[in-house]
């Protein structure tokens, strides 16, 4: 039962924040957006992300009139934030699901992962592990480079697996999805930790720890 409700919340979180097909019509996405919603600054209102009904979504005006440059380093810290906050919900729904490593069956999950109490010093060892692959994943995953394709693209030259064989709306799309991916999965991720805290992940159809 607990393995169902995993599942569907997983397939519900996809449906609800698949993105739209982006298109190349910028009169067709402005018919749709409200525009008391989102601050027009034309240059970034047809950027990679912006949807309808909201199209580039900035109510705090932080590009408004900003460089490029600046526009893509917070793009960029979206991305790695997304990135980390999938990873985050992944690692949570499955360990929340019984899955474990082998010698970890007796391993908490949720905040109580943090403490490990009662466990093998082998086993309570995997949390500095843990935090040293976050800092070192935190080192190396950088435009090195300076010369890679878009914000967040951190192959530096080394990995392609076909990326630039495939045409520009094809790309555009999958850096759409995985966009829009991690913005729902730091929502997903937050609510996940406050309704853990406040004791009634049961109530949203989740285990709680």
């Amino acid at each position: 039962m607990m393995k169902s409700a995993i599942l569907a919340t997983l397939i519900g979180s996809a449906a609800a924040f698949a993105p739209a097909a982006q298109t190349s019509s910028t009169s067709a996405l402005n018919s749709q957006v409200r525009p008391d919603l989102w601050t027009p600054t034309t240059s970034y209102q047809n950027e990679i992300g912006a949807i309808a009904p909201l199209g580039f979504f900035d109510p705090l005006g932080l590009v408004k009139d900003e460089s490029q440059e600046k526009f893509d380093h917070l793009r960029e810290v979206e991305i790695r934030h997304g990135r980390c906050a999938m990873l985050a919900v992944t690692g949570w729904l499955t360990t929340a699901a019984g899955v474990r490593l082998p010698g970890m069956e007796a391993a908490p999950f949720g905040f109580k992962a943090l403490l490990m109490e009662g466990l093998p010093s082998d086993v309570r060892g995997t949390i500095p592990l843990t935090l040293m692959t976050v800092f070192f994943l935190t080192v190396f995953m950088q435009d090195s480079t300076g010369n890679n394709a878009f914000p967040g693209d951190y192959r530096n030259g080394l990995i392609d697996f076909g990326w630039d064989k495939q045409s520009t709306e094809w790309q555009n799309k999958k850096r759409a999805i995985e966009l829009n991916n991690g913005r729902a999965a730091q929502m997903g991720i937050l609510g996940i930790m406050v309704h853990e805290q406040l004791g009634n992940l049961n109530d949203i159809g989740l285990p709680q720890p």
